[in-house]
């Protein structure tokens, strides 16, 4: 990824999102050519000159000092997430300048500790390990229940991706309940990540497929908005037990580094509770019956019956 044209990209989508009003710029009236604020005015509010400033935009790094950065965050009005951004963006090509794309040194499936899968495995509620990538690198086995798509590429080298199911797999719209904020979501951890390490080989690969393979992910890219796990809310379309609806909380894994723990957590006596109930009793009969596998049985062995619908892949055998 071309850094200058990054830093670029990301300065001028900031400065065209904060109006003058929000940044309390006087504009006494006059029409503007342009939306949000002149690099002139970001200038003025950061305490630099505006060629410094117009140099910064260019991508133009040498001598960017922290707190220059931090004025600049602080003019535009960035988030938490897009003032780190900002700040990796620039320290990336003071590291990486001039080495090219580079593998991240991971395998393509990583794999976690064994004591990591054992705390999972204890987790009585559906918990996950994400790389960095959107790579789902390790489950519990409710987890498992809950992405019933992710199991497909249990056996395969490259691992389940919710990034590329959610862009490329038509299923995607049905499983994400709130799939607009999901996808702008999956998008903006990416560009996260891309920030902290733009020559993660494949990162760019991962990217490039979908930028390529749809125009919802390239419209998505280009919009350069940021975020980090958080907690939240997830909901799901579930295709056996319908609606599932999720607390989460998030946690950085300090001794591996690039994963992240997500904890998701149903409140008491809801509907999703009874689903996860219904859910852990269909994994422990397969479990019993089958000590491998990730689906659950089939329908008739269950404690109810699912729903069924032509329209639904999910469905069936």
């Amino acid at each position: 990824m071309d850094q200058s044209s990054e830093i670029r990209d990301f300065l001028t989508s900031r400065r065209a999102k904060i109006s003058p009003e929000q940044a309390g710029v006087p504009t006494f009236g006059g029409k503007r050519r342009v939306p949000g604020l002149r690099r002139e005015e970001v200038a003025h509010l950061a305490g630099v000159s505006v060629d410094y400033y117009m140099r910064l935009e260019r991508g133009k790094t040498t001598g960017a000092s922290p707190e220059v950065l931090d004025a600049v965050a602080s003019a535009l009005h960035l988030s938490p997430a897009e003032r780190e951004h900002l700040l990796k963006l620039f320290s990336a090509t003071r590291i990486f300048r001039g080495s090219g794309a580079r593998k991240s040194g991971s395998p393509t499936r990583m794999r976690v500790r064994p004591s990591l899968q054992s705390a999972l495995d204890a987790i009585t509620v559906p918990a996950v390990v994400n790389s960095e990538r959107q790579d789902l690198v390790a489950t519990n086995h409710l987890a498992r229940a809950v992405y019933p798509h992710a199991t497909e590429s249990a056996h395969e080298k490259v691992p389940f991706n919710h990034a590329r199911f959610m862009f490329l797999d038509a299923r995607a719209r049905k499983f994400y309940v709130d799939y607009g904020l999901a996808s702008r979501n999956v998008v903006a951890l990416l560009r996260a990540a891309a920030g902290r390490d733009p020559y993660d080989e494949d990162l760019i690969r991962l990217v490039g497929q979908l930028s390529t393979q749809s125009e919802t992910f390239g419209a998505l890219w280009a919009s350069h908005d940021v975020i980090e796990y958080q907690h939240g809310i997830k909901r799901y379309r579930h295709p056996l037990v319908g609606n599932l609806s999720f607390d989460f909380e998030s946690f950085q894994l300090p001794t591996d580094p690039g994963l992240t723990m997500l904890i998701y957590t149903a409140q008491s006596g809801s509907p999703t509770e009874e689903a996860l109930r219904i859910l852990e009793s269909w994994t422990t009969d397969s479990a019993a019956a089958q000590p491998s596998a990730d689906q659950p049985p089939a329908r008739s062995t269950g404690p109810a019956q699912p729903r069924t619908s032509p329209e639904n892949p999910y469905l069936g055998e």
